[in-house]
C-alpha cells in the first residue's frame, strides 16, 4: 500500500478514512472523537428510505429489483424509496450488496420454492418477514448510499498519492518502522509445503539455540505403576 509523504494529503487520507470506518461500522467507529461524525449514519432530510408499499404480512417476497426513474427498491409487491442508484449498484467481494443481503435471507426456498432441508441452516430462517429486517435494510441503504458518494473522493485521492511524493519500504526500514527482511526474489514462502516448513522450523531454532543454563522441558512419565 503506498504511503504519501505529503501531509496534507496524509491529512486528508485519515480523515477520509475514519469516515470511512464510520460507515463501514455503522456508526460504532467514533475515532475521531468529538470532531468526528457522530452517531449513526443518516442522509439528509428529504433523502431518507422509507417504506412507500408495505412488505408482505405473511412469507417472504420472492423477487428484488430495482426502479431507476422512482429511485425504488421492489421486494415483491413491497416497496422502498428514494434509494439512489449507487447504493443499488455498490459492489464489495464481487457481488451486489443488496443482492446478497436479501438472498441470504429470502432464499428460493423461503420464496416459495423449492423447500429447504430438513436440519439445514436456510430450514431456520423465519417464515415471515420480521420488522427488524426491514429496519436493517433501511439503514444498509443509508450506509451504501454515503459510501457511493465517497467513491469520487477516494478515486481522486488515490490519484493524487500515485502521482506525489511516496514512502517505501526502504526508508520505512532505515527509520526503524517495519523491521520485516525483504524477500529473496524467486524464494518460496516456507509454507508452501511442509518440507519446506519444517526446514524452516529448524533453521530458525539453530539461528536461535538455547541460552545456556536453560533445560529443556522434559515429558512427565507419571507415577510408577504399582501391581
Amino acid at each position: 500500500m503506498p504511503l504519501t509523504a505529503d501531509p496534507a494529503l496524509w491529512d486528508r487520507g485519515t480523515a477520509l478514512g475514519g469516515r470511512l470506518l464510520w460507515l463501514c461500522t455503522w456508526g460504532a467507529h467514533q475515532g475521531d472523537g468529538p470532531n468526528g461524525p457522530g452517531g449513526r449514519p443518516r442522509l439528509p432530510g428529504g433523502r431518507r428510505p422509507y417504506v412507500r408499499a408495505a412488505l408482505p404480512a405473511h412469507g417472504l417476497p420472492a423477487t428484488l429489483a430495482y426502479d431507476p426513474d422512482d429511485q425504488a427498491l421492489l421486494l415483491g409487491d413491497g416497496r422502498i424509496s428514494p434509494v439512489p442508484a449507487g447504493a443499488w449498484k455498490f459492489h464489495a467481494g464481487g457481488v451486489r450488496v443488496l443482492e446478497e443481503w436479501f438472498a441470504q435471507r429470502c432464499a428460493p426456498g423461503a420464496a416459495g420454492g423449492e423447500p429447504a432441508e430438513a436440519g439445514s441452516l436456510a430450514a431456520l430462517r423465519p417464515a415471515a418477514w420480521p420488522q427488524e429486517w426491514t429496519s436493517e435494510l433501511l439503514e444498509l441503504v443509508t450506509v451504501l448510499a454515503l459510501l457511493a458518494e465517497l467513491e469520487p473522493e477516494v478515486a481522486q485521492l488515490t490519484r493524487a498519492v500515485a502521482a506525489g511524493p511516496r514512502i517505501g519500504a526502504a526508508e520505512l526500514r532505515s527509520a526503524g518502522c517495519c523491521r520485516c527482511r525483504p524477500r529473496r526474489p524467486g524464494r518460496r514462502p516456507c509454507w508452501t509445503t511442509g518440507r519446506r516448513a519444517r526446514t524452516a522450523s529448524s533453521r530458525s531454532c539453530e539461528s536461535h539455540p538455547e541460552p545456556a543454563g536453560r533445560a529443556r522441558p522434559r515429558a512427565h512419565k507419571g507415577p510408577p505403576a504399582t501391581r
